[in-house]
């Protein structure tokens, strides 16, 4: 296991699990959330080896 320590604000504490998709580089860590968790699945079906901005163009497209 790995940790980094960060400042993560309450409001994604606050956010289940299981309705969160996190990306991550050597320099980002991205989290994105849905409201249902057929709709995280789906995404990380969807976006599954894709680029971190493929991925960002994806969520725009089907999910904001």
């Amino acid at each position: 296991m790995i940790c980094i320590k960060a400042d993560v604000p309450q409001a994604i504490c606050d956010i289940d699990d299981e309705l969160k998709a996190i990306y991550h580089s050597k320099d980002t860590v991205c989290i994105w959330t849905f409201k249902t968790r057929p709709d995280r699945n789906q995404f990380m079906d969807d976006t599954a080896g894709m680029s971190k901005s493929d991925r960002e163009k994806h969520f725009e497209m089907f999910y904001l």
